[in-house]
Parts: C-alpha cells; sequence; structure tokens
C-alpha cells in the first residue's frame, strides 16, 4: 500500500515514582508520587516491510526497559535538590534519579524526549513526541525531530 504521509505509532508506557517540585509554593514543594504515565510516539515517512513504524516491542523494550532500570518505584531529584538528596541518601537501597532540572512533567517530558530518541537512534528509528501523564488530568508534550 502507496502511503505519501508520514505516519506515527504511539506505545504507553507507565510507572510509579516520587518527585517534589524545588521552589514550588504550593502543595508539589512536599516528597510525594505519582502513577506516571509516558507516551512515546515513533514517526516515519513509510511503513516497513510489514507496515509497521516500528514494533511496539521495540518501544516497550528499549524505552520501558530504561525507565524500569532507572526510574520505576524510584525518586526523581533536581539536581540543585541536595537537601532531598541528602535525605534519600539515609534510606537504605533507595532508588533514586538526579536530573539536571527540576523533576515537572514539562522538563520529564523533555528528558524522556532526549534520552528516548538516542536510545531508538540505532533502531532507525524517530521518536516524534513524548507525553508524560503526571495524573490523568494533567500531562506535558515535547515534540522532537520528524523523520
Amino acid at each position: 500500500m502507496e502511503n505519501s504521509v508520514e505516519v506515527t505509532c504511539t506505545r504507553r508506557l507507565e510507572f510509579d515514582a516520587g518527585h517534589r517540585v524545588l521552589g514550588h509554593q504550593g502543595k508539589c514543594r512536599h516528597p510525594h508520587g505519582h502513577r506516571y504515565a509516558v507516551e512515546v510516539s515513533a514517526i516515519a515517512p513509510e511503513l516497513n516491510a510489514l507496515g509497521m513504524v516500528t514494533d511496539f516491542a521495540l518501544l516497550k523494550e528499549t524505552c520501558g526497559g530504561w525507565i524500569d532500570e532507572h526510574w520505576d518505584h524510584g525518586f526523581l531529584v533536581a539536581e540543585k535538590d541536595t537537601e532531598m538528596q541528602n535525605a534519600l541518601s539515609l534510606i537504605k537501597d533507595s532508588k533514586v534519579y538526579i536530573l539536571p532540572c527540576n523533576p515537572t512533567a514539562e522538563n520529564i517530558a523533555q528528558y524522556l524526549q532526549a534520552k528516548f530518541a538516542v536510545l531508538m537512534a540505532p533502531h532507525g528509528i524517530n521518536v516524534h513526541r513524548v507525553r508524560v501523564y503526571e495524573t490523568p488530568n494533567c500531562w506535558a508534550d515535547c515534540d522532537g525531530a520528524d523523520a
């Protein structure tokens, strides 16, 4: 089948993690957790021989595998949040991931967009968009380079 438009496919990934927003004036200044959902969308100018942008399993294994290893059931901490880093260092076997930015949904989307683009590049897959749901009603999108 001939197709002259770009096509995307999206895999939803879910994980649990804690964070706090350093400098926030509201509730988010306190340590708390979320059941995050991430949608990673790949894009291609044409479908492969099987009629796909990519296999959904590849997105799950590569992007989902990275999240499982580094973030799932962990705590996302801003690099500048030394108070939280020190507190978490007192908890035996705590899983802490230091981010160069505040762990807001917007920054997480940007971070994952860049991370997933690097992870998928060896497979010849272009990551078009990463959407991060902090709650079912609140999300942030980061669009990357198109195919």
